[in-house]
């Protein structure tokens, strides 16, 4: 799902190739996208794209007459831009958005359709797509601490909960916690001052580098490799990889239809984390550290 990072660019690039530019139409592909009935599509025809901005991992155009059109990507939706006269793309693409510069198009990958789009009218209705997490590349350490003990959950959970903190989604939250050396299992209301501060530490710089990083490969063009897997990120994505810090194999953790990635070497003092399928299966057999881990035939 693209986060925080991913979505700052889509808002950048949209600005540079949209801004100011009069919206012709809104074409519906596919119906089931569209999750709102009023106002229309037909109402935004016509209307100055007068601001884009980020509203958690939403992106979300404003036009003339306080319109709003929010855009939620979720797992395998995507953006893409086309010049104007180019063929958009075909069976994926779910709505197109026609500018006299070209064309915003919302693709989605696979069969399932989770992706949408809600038409708003009013900053009240648009608050209403706020899940109201923290954004918090602004915030201060004590408005950080607030929050992350607002709710006693574990430290993915809380990262990944956008009522808590906003746009961080399975990936960034695996490289936020390598960062700050701590296991995804902690309970946010049991850490030490100094690890919320190596917490709130590691969230603003993995987010901040990592977009300021993307926003070095995309340049002045329109980001349209979007993904989760980078071969510069440290445990994400990178089961059974050598950990570039300690050089541990990178440990998963799998559930519903995610993962965790982490690395026992720097976060759990070595400890391999229970995987709820997996240690059930195995049963006393399940590896508990690294060691236990080493001592497997291969």
């Amino acid at each position: 799902m693209p986060e925080l990072p991913d979505i700052t660019l889509y808002v950048e690039a949209l600005r540079r190739f949209t801004g100011g530019e009069n919206l012709e139409k809104i074409r519906i592909s596919d119906p089931f996208v569209l999750r709102t009935v009023a106002p229309g599509a037909e109402d935004f025809s016509g209307r100055k794209l007068v601001q884009v901005s980020r509203l958690g991992k939403r992106v979300v155009l404003t036009f003339a007459g306080d319109r709003h059109a929010v855009i939620h990507l979720m797992r395998s939706g995507r953006l893409r831009w086309r010049a104007k006269g180019a063929k958009p793309p075909g069976r994926s693409a779910l709505v197109a958005f026609f500018f006299s510069t070209g064309t915003l198009v919302l693709t989605e990958a696979g069969s399932k359709r989770r992706a949408s789009l809600h038409l708003a009218e009013g900053q009240a209705t648009l608050a209403e797509h706020d899940p109201g997490g923290l954004e918090v590349l602004e915030a201060n350490l004590e408005s950080f601490r607030a929050a992350v003990v607002s709710e006693r959950h574990t430290l993915k959970r809380t990262l990944t909960d956008p009522r808590i903190l906003s746009g961080i989604g399975n990936a960034y939250s695996d490289e936020i916690l390598h960062r700050a050396r701590l296991s995804p299992f902690r309970l946010s209301d049991g850490l030490s001052d100094g690890e919320m501060g190596r917490f709130h530490e590691a969230v603003v710089a993995v987010l901040g580098e990592w977009t300021h990083r993307l926003r070095k490969e995309v340049g002045e063009d329109f980001p349209d490799r979007v993904t989760a897997f980078h071969d510069e990120m440290t445990v994400h994505g990178r089961f059974g990889k050598p950990c570039p810090d300690c050089g541990a194999p990178v440990q998963r953790i799998r559930y519903a239809e995610s993962e965790c990635n982490y690395c026992a070497g720097c976060q759990t003092g070595g400890r391999i984390l229970a995987d709820r399928s997996l240690s059930r299966l195995l049963k006393a057999d399940w590896p508990k550290t690294l060691d236990d881990l080493e001592r497997i035939p291969r």
